[in-house]
Parts: structure tokens; sequence; C-alpha cells
């Protein structure tokens, strides 16, 4: 990751609103529907699969097969069962930082959304550790990855408007001096 790309997105950061995080009343990961269709392939997942792996074996449209390396922790897996998508920013995150206030349909972009840097394909051990936490209680063990992490973490908050918490602006200010 260039040094540019840190300072750009502390810049972003600054523009970010910071705010208590919001209650949970009325969460469910049902309000963000999400693995949705996607152009020719089966679903938003198998999309997901396909371009974060390598040597890709499809049934239809479905990934049956492949090679991917997971950015959280460096394990290496060629099952895509133990494959999870991760979504950059948690779902419960991001209402805890302004969904509730969305649509279903506007959740529903926010979970498939293949254009801003929200959906990876990560061990499935890695997602689960990470579960719903921000970057002041969870950062990736691979510490080469953390300025990367960060600059799309703050992506993502900043396309969709959501707020950080003191925090998690901390975190994320720290985790960009990784950026070199």
């Amino acid at each position: 990751m260039a040094a540019g790309d840190g300072t750009a997105a502390a810049a972003s950061l600054k523009g970010l609103k910071v705010a208590e995080a919001r209650p949970m009343t009325g969460y469910s990961r049902d309000r963000f529907p999400h693995w949705k269709k996607a152009g020719s392939n089966c679903d938003v997942r198998d999309t997901v699969l396909a371009r974060d792996g390598k040597n890709i074996k499809l049934d239809g449209c479905n990934v049956t097969g492949g090679s991917w390396h997971s950015v959280y922790d460096g394990a290496d897996t060629t099952d895509p069962l133990k494959v999870d998508i991760d979504h950059m920013v948690p779902l419960a995150a991001a209402w805890r930082s302004g969904a509730d206030s969305w649509t279903d349909d506007k959740r529903s972009e926010f979970a498939n959304d293949l254009t801003r840097p929200q959906l990876f394909a990560v061990s499935a051990s890695s997602n689960r550790s990470k579960g719903d936490q921000d970057p002041s209680t969870w950062k990736p063990p691979s510490r080469d990855f953390w300025c990367t992490y960060a600059v799309d973490w703050i992506t993502v908050k900043t396309y969709w408007k959501l707020t950080v918490t003191s925090a998690e602006k901390a975190a994320l200010t720290d985790m960009l001096e990784s950026c070199v």
C-alpha cells in the first residue's frame, strides 16, 4: 500500500462524523438481504469466491474448487466451504453506525456491495474471530494487511456515510501509520 493511500484515507477519516454506537434494537442479519443474484454468476458469494481465488473450478455458476489466500491471517485453502465472505464493515457494525435508519433495500445494497472494498474471501476462522467488531476491538492478525484494512474500512464508511466511534477512529488512525 502506498503512503499516499494512507494520507488520502486519513483525510477521509477526519471527515467522518464521530458518534456513539447506536443501539442494536431491531437488528437482524435478515434486515441486510445478502448474496443476491449478481450478473452471470449465481450470487454475490460466488462472485467474490471467483474474484478472490485462483484456478477456480465451476459447476454451472457455482464455485466448487480453487485456491484462496486469506489476507487477514495468511491462511491458504483449496476448499470453498472453508472460505467465508467477510463484510469489511460488518452488518451489525453498520447498524450501530447509521444503517439502522436505512431501508432494507439500501441495507441489501450495502451487504452486496461489489464496487467498494466491502467483500473479501477470507478464512472462516479469521472471519468468525472478527465477528461484528470494529478496528478498536479487532485487527487482522497479519499486520502486513493493516494499512489496506484501515483504508478499505474508511472507504466503505465514507461512501455509505456511516459514523465512527472515538475508539474506532483512534484505532484506524494508528493502523494508518502502517501505510509506508
